[in-house]
Order: C-alpha cells, then sequence, then structure tokens
C-alpha cells in the first residue's frame, strides 16, 4: 500500500563506516546520527522514514524497487555508485517517484572521477557538500515536491 507520508532513505556503500571514514571529508557524525536526522527531519513535516544502507548494489536496487509499494519518494546517498550504477540510476527512474539526492562532501571540489553522477538527471532535488546536515535539507525539499510546495 502506498503512503503519502513515508520516505525511503538509501545509503550506499562505505557510508556504514561514517564517523570513521577521512572524517577530515566526512566529519564525524555516524550512519546512526544520519538516519536519526533524516527522521527527525522527516517527522517535523509528518512524515516516516525507512532506512537502508548496503555495500551491495543489488540491495539497494531491490529496495528502490520496494519503495514503489509503500513511499512517496527516495532520499538517496548512493556514495561511490553515484558515479557509476547505471543500474541504480534505472531503478530509480522506472519507479517513477520524486528523489533526492545527498552527497555529504562537495563532488565538484572532489577527483575528477567524482564529476559525474549518473543519479543528477532523475533527482528531481540535490544537496551537496552541505555535510550530514544536507540530510535534512534534502528531506525538507523532497517533501516540498511530493506536497507540492516547491519545485525542488
Amino acid at each position: 500500500m502506498v503512503t503519502d507520508r513515508r520516505l525511503l532513505l538509501v545509503n550506499g556503500p562505505n557510508l556504514n563506516l561514517l564517523g570513521t571514514r577521512e572524517p577530515g571529508i566526512y566529519g564525524t557524525a555516524t550512519l546512526a546520527d544520519v538516519e536519526k536526522l533524516t527522521t527527525d527531519a522527516a517527522a517535523a513535516r509528518g512524515f516516516e522514514v525507512r532506512a537502508v544502507q548496503s555495500n551491495h548494489e543489488g540491495v539497494l536496487i531491490d529496495a528502490i524497487q520496494d519503495a514503489r509499494e509503500d513511499c512517496a519518494g527516495i532520499v538517496i546517498n548512493a556514495g561511490g555508485y553515484t558515479h557509476t550504477s547505471i543500474a541504480l540510476r534505472d531503478a530509480l527512474s522506472a519507479i517513477a517517484l520524486p528523489v533526492a539526492e545527498v552527497h555529504i562532501s562537495d563532488l565538484s571540489a572532489r577527483e575528477d572521477f567524482r564529476q559525474h553522477s549518473y543519479i543528477a538527471d532523475v533527482a528531481a532535488v540535490h544537496v551537496v557538500g552541505e555535510g550530514v546536515a544536507g540530510y535534512a535539507r534534502a528531506v525538507a525539499l523532497l517533501i516540498d515536491v511530493i506536497t507540492g510546495r516547491a519545485d525542488g
């Protein structure tokens, strides 16, 4: 049953290491902190969040496909798959839910291979380089898109 009050939060490979992984780039907040921040931001607007993190592309694709049954939108930080996964992009496109792409670091200021996002053209919202606080902003902007309050 589709609910207009649930978001899927997708975090890709290596984001389970937040808090210890390259804190100079990603900060010291953990994945649990990100999930709580996202859940709190959604709850403030009357939404709930289902969170998934995996280092395996197929698990993420399955979660995205399952979202079409009970979610109104997706917040995704695909990690390294942002730059490599056409399959992940196709899954997001296929389910036709609004998507918010979020990245902790500023991809434009990073290595050349991080300059292209396969997700960008299927996302209604883009929040990049705002640290973990960007997740809360992505949630707010995505909910605005879902509820028709803004265009992302």
